[in-house]
């Protein structure tokens, strides 16, 4: 078995939850799901416990999703693009990069 040696040079994004709220399983599985799609690309994802509400995706100083601001939580596959758009912009999604038909 061989192990690589971490990329420095890879994005780390930090996933910040309110802990009162009992988030940390949705950051949980959220940062499960952008390693398992940017394998190639993250260098890893922190999670930070906090309080008040908080939901934020951040990719260094620049936010990449704010529960507050968007007054909900990002469905996965829209966090997905957002992370793509900061990270690795030419990155292909397949399915998600697919919008959905407009509802009559």
């Amino acid at each position: 078995m061989t192990s690589e040696a971490p990329a420095p040079d890879r994005p780390i994004l930090q996933i910040e939850y309110c802990r009162q709220c009992r988030w940390m399983l949705r950051a949980a599985w959220m940062a499960q799901e952008l390693l398992t799609t940017f394998e190639d690309e993250l260098g890893g994802i922190t999670l930070m416990p906090g309080t008040g509400g908080i939901f934020e995706v951040r990719h260094g100083a620049a936010v990449v999703w704010s529960r507050k601001e968007e007054g909900r939580f990002p469905d996965i596959t829209e966090l997905k693009q957002r992370v793509r758009d900061h990270i690795a912009p030419d990155k292909p999604l397949g399915h998600a990069d697919r919008k959905r038909p407009a509802d009559p």
